[in-house]
């Protein structure tokens, strides 16, 4: 429902500043503008669904092979003491844990490509044993929560962008990028854990979130005492040799079960394409309303207006060139990069601005299109209260980028 009315929102404000660029400040040609981006949107969500269409079914495919194969049902026993404190409408040992445990660590390694299609196996099965297979469940809001947080160890992205714009370390905002979108994670968990009555001090959940800090402490530790450089490579290098580790080990104990391994895989990849088919429609709709409150001119008013306020109560306002990547960051992913590539070329991309808009985009993912996409997947219209936490993550994952780039280059 809440999805629903930000669509409304967001087409309606578009309409009315065109209306008004139009009758008082004479662009004549603004609703021409806006017409265009919609049909740019729609066919740039066609594109992304088919560009979605080759990875599902690989990914799919894969993990097929895994569940025939009993993998991702002993994967699902090693997390179940965590996942059905954190999922307790979840039955124990449920196949999903299996699925949300590879999706999240796929997204933590920096692997977006295997993420999505192990987040969609996941949603599918969570589906499976919703009571009402048109609203959000519980465990489906806490999973999707925890994606849009993007946690994210390595962010390997940003930092081959920064070096394609020029920067002299491009893995300088490596260390603020994995504090925000872990202050990211832990509050949508919390956010999520609220309005369900999750208690975070059961022992287990207490000691998994405790272990993260002390995950994440390692990983600045090992930061501050390597060259970054050399960190983000071997990095990079081994999530990859990892993920390739998967997919050997799903292979193996397939075949020591004598299961028909390449039937597993065509059965996967089937189910793979049908998904992609079916989220084209949600994708364009969010992507559409996106387009044309971004081509209105709404999003430029809102910027300079967050400017003017923050400037009449004497908060400094270098951030503020770095808002419309923040704004832009739930609504779009391919939005926020163009405008942190943009920021970058406009100011450096070893300047404050250029820099705060790479911790900005590694400190949260893109909330409406992984609503969008997964919810979509499934067929769930009324999303209940996913939205707003979703948000609560980003905000905290914006505004904790915002003072990290304080802290560490200003």
């Amino acid at each position: 429902m809440v999805l629903n009315y930000i669509w409304i929102g967001l087409i309606l404000i578009a309409v009315v500043f065109g209306l008004v660029q139009m009758f008082f400040f004479g662009q004549t040609d603004i609703f021409s503008t806006i017409m265009l981006s919609t049909f740019d949107s729609a066919k740039n969500g066609f594109e992304i669904s088919l560009g979605l269409t080759g990875v599902l079914a690989l990914w799919m495919g894969i993990m097929k092979i895994g569940e025939r194969g009993g993998v991702v049902e002993k994967m699902s026993r090693v997390v179940s003491p965590f996942f059905t404190r954190l999922f307790p409408d979840v039955p124990k040992g449920h196949k999903s844990f299996g699925s949300m445990f590879m999706n999240i660590s796929a997204t933590m390694l920096g692997i977006d490509n295997a993420a999505t299609p192990m987040g969609l196996q996941a949603m599918r099965e969570l589906q499976e044993i919703n009571p009402d297979k048109t609203k959000a469940s519980n465990p489906m809001i806490m999973f999707l929560v925890l994606v849009t947080s993007g946690l994210t160890l390595v962010p390997v992205s940003i930092m081959v962008y920064r070096a394609q714009m020029g920067a002299a370390n491009p893995a300088d905002v490596f260390l603020p990028i994995l504090l925000a979108t872990f202050f990211a994670a832990i509050a949508g968990i919390i956010s999520v854990a609220v309005a369900q009555k999750i208690n975070l001090f059961d022992p287990v959940i207490l000691g998994v979130l405790v272990g993260m800090c002390l995950i994440v402490g390692g990983i600045i530790i090992v930061a501050f005492n390597v060259e970054q450089e050399t960190f983000s490579k071997w990095s990079n290098i081994l999530a990859y040799i990892l993920l390739l580790s998967v997919i050997v080990w799903f292979i193996i104990e397939a075949m020591l079960k004598k299961v028909n391994v390449y039937d597993a895989f065509i059965e996967g990849a089937k189910d793979g394409f049908s998904t992609a088919v079916g989220i084209i429609p949600y994708l364009i709709a969010i992507l559409v309303a996106v387009g044309m409150f971004r081509a209105s001119g709404a999003m430029d008013l809102l910027v300079k207006g967050l400017g003017w306020c923050f400037a009449l109560f004497g908060i400094n306002t270098d951030f503020v060139p770095a808002l419309p990547t923040a704004l832009m960051r739930p609504l779009s992913g391919s939005g926020a990069r163009g405008l942190m590539i943009d920021a970058m070329a406009q100011y450096g991309a070893d300047s404050f601005v250029g820099r705060l808009v790479s911790i900005v985009q590694g400190s949260t993912d893109t909330t409406f299109y992984i609503l969008a996409v997964y919810f979509g997947s499934v067929g769930i219209k009324n999303t209940r209260y996913a939205v707003i936490c979703g948000l609560i993550a980003d905000f905290c994952g914006i505004l904790s980028s915002i003072l990290l780039a304080y802290l560490f280059f200003h």
